[in-house]
């Protein structure tokens, strides 16, 4: 039995929109990232892009659980002499909040090279429009988005 590796000519990349507006951060973007990564084509390859680009709408309305609104920190270090910052995710939401989706993304894809380039196909957007109109891209509902596992599709929560 041979293993047959996809050529990059023969992935055939797709784009979806995402919601995220009510819905619980961590999930989304574990979703999210296993979308980016392939996971769910029969052509998924480790050490490969095989993913489809995902643009997320309406960052700024992810839900967060529990008390994290306040007591999550992001930190950050600019390079100079007390140069270490840290803000928590409610400041973070109102100055920039499609860094907390894309931050939570980055956080699950591998930490290497491949892990770099796969990030930039993912694309947050804090309001409802994008300017991705051109790629023609299919709206993907995560709340019903099958996850495979032992060769049976589960339907997640809220069928």
């Amino acid at each position: 039995m041979k293993t047959v590796l996809p050529k990059v000519n023969e992935i055939d990349r797709r784009w979806y929109v995402v919601d995220v507006e009510g819905q619980v951060l961590g999930r989304a973007a574990a979703r999210i990232a296993r979308i980016l990564r392939g996971k769910d084509k029969p052509i998924f390859t480790p050490h490969m892009d095989t993913g489809d680009f995902v643009i997320v709408v309406n960052a700024k309305k992810v839900k967060v659980t529990g008390a994290k609104e306040d007591q999550k920190t992001y930190f950050r270090y600019t390079g100079y002499p007390r140069g270490a910052r840290s803000e928590t995710l409610r400041r973070l939401r109102n100055r920039r909040p499609e860094e907390i989706i894309r931050r939570a993304v980055r956080g699950m894809l591998p930490k290497s090279r491949l892990g770099r380039s796969l990030g930039t196909k993912l694309k947050v957007y804090a309001g409802p429009d994008h300017p991705h109109a051109a790629q023609v891209p299919e709206i993907l509902d995560l709340q019903k988005w099958p996850v495979h596992s032992n060769n049976k599709t589960q339907v997640l929560i809220g069928e």
